[in-house]
């Protein structure tokens, strides 16, 4: 995040003989901003762009305390998320560091717009709460689901309503050389009564960062997620039918600026 600094300029006293020089003061709030294009849209190691590119972004709003807040968005496809035509997080939270220790705990609430399951009509609109900690380069994070988990619902499927599903994951950032960051992860996805969704991830990728707030990345990402569940097909002109297993072995690469 970039510092935001607040001015302060003091009267020119005429009374006086010499100048006043304005005083710099520093805010006890940052901004930033960030946007992206991205190969593909991977959210938890299911592709939601049918392996179609993504333009990325969002703003974040810090106070010095901790708190923060921010909102991000992405392209999606119509298809992979049900009639939605994009996605928009909005999040906050509160983060504080101890030693070599991070802690950060908040809310993210996922908004489709147009999102819902045909034929019951469920919205796909997600809030979850969530919990983290790092240590250096490496972090653990626990997601709980406190609506239904993307519509998964016992209007939807009749098996029951997925509040209460939850995503635990670990994550490395290590820097091995200057500007350049190792990323591994694994998690895990647990959907609440549709047991047959659960599925584990995992990605192994590289970040390189240069001056300027620039990145790119590039990154494999694969699943074990059920084939015949996660894959989804369009039919072109009622003739030909594409199909995409949105679970499947995936490269991501992407280039981002901060700012």
């Amino acid at each position: 995040m970039t510092n935001i600094y607040r001015v302060a300029i003091l009267p020119v006293l005429l009374a006086l003989p010499c100048a006043v020089h304005a005083e710099e003061a520093a805010s006890p709030y940052a901004v930033s901003a960030n946007v992206g294009v991205f190969s593909q849209y991977v959210f938890r190691g299911i592709s939601y762009t049918q392996e179609k590119p993504a333009v990325q972004g969002g703003f974040d709003l810090a106070h010095e305390s901790g708190l923060y807040i921010g909102i991000w968005g992405t392209n999606v496809s119509d298809l992979a998320l049900s009639n939605a035509t994009g996605e928009i997080d909005v999040y906050g939270g509160y983060a504080n560091t101890v030693g070599d220790f991070t802690y950060d705990v908040g809310f993210l609430q996922f908004i489709f717009p147009g999102g819902k399951l045909d034929p019951s009509g469920e919205s796909l609109n997600t809030l979850e709460l969530y919990a983290g900690v790092t240590w250096k380069f490496l972090n653990v994070k626990y997601s709980h689901e406190v609506t239904d988990y993307f519509g998964f619902s016992d209007k939807a499927f009749g098996q029951g309503d997925s509040d209460g599903s939850h995503y635990i994951e670990a994550n490395v950032n290590y820097e091995f050389m200057p500007g350049w960051v190792a990323n591994l992860h694994v998690g895990h996805q647990k959907v609440k009564n549709y047991e047959d969704y659960n599925f584990t991830d995992w990605k192994i990728g590289v970040t390189k960062n240069f001056e300027g707030g620039w990145q790119a990345s590039l990154a494999y990402i694969t699943t074990n997620a059920d084939s015949a569940l996660y894959t989804i097909c369009d039919k072109d002109g009622g003739a030909s039918v594409r199909c995409k297993d949105t679970g499947d072995n995936k490269w991501l690469a992407s280039v981002k600026r901060t700012f």
